[in-house]
């Protein structure tokens, strides 16, 4: 099991590792060891998640999602297999537990008595700007 809250926990079966051949650094090695690891994880029918982690995971995956709803997350940044694999899981984890946090509910605050009448002077000097600027010249 992989811990990602205290409520929430993913099992490993669940994750589907593919290997491929990585970009990038690693010299001739990168045309011979399949070096980088695809990571599939299908988020609509994870038993693990509840269903708000779910839609939270959809929108935040993005161009990450398959229209089937699997979550397909490619690490390559390291040269050796075993590497990239952790680092896969890593995010997967991250991007999950970002899903899990649900955002602050905002509540509505009323003006200040003090930038009520900030905002009244304010629009008094303007009114007088103005007024001004209407009649006739000054100068004849």
């Amino acid at each position: 099991m992989i811990q990602v809250t205290n409520s929430i926990a993913l099992d490993e079966a669940e994750l589907q590792e593919s290997f491929i051949r990585a970009s990038g650094p690693g010299g001739q090695n990168v045309n011979k060891v399949e070096t980088a690891v695809q990571l599939r994880f299908d988020v609509r029918n994870s038993p693990s998640l509840p269903d708000y982690v779910k839609e939270k995971l959809e929108r935040l995956a993005g161009s990450r999602m398959t229209n089937d709803g699997v979550l397909i997350i490619t690490a390559q940044r390291f040269r050796s297999q075993e590497r990239n694999r952790e680092d896969a899981v890593e995010r997967l984890v991250e991007l999950v537990r970002q899903a899990t946090e649900r955002p602050k509910p905002r509540r509505p605050t009323r003006p200040t008595l003090a930038s009520k009448k900030r905002r009244l002077e304010s629009k008094g000097r303007r009114a007088e700007i103005k007024k001004g600027r209407s009649g006739k010249p000054a100068f004849e």
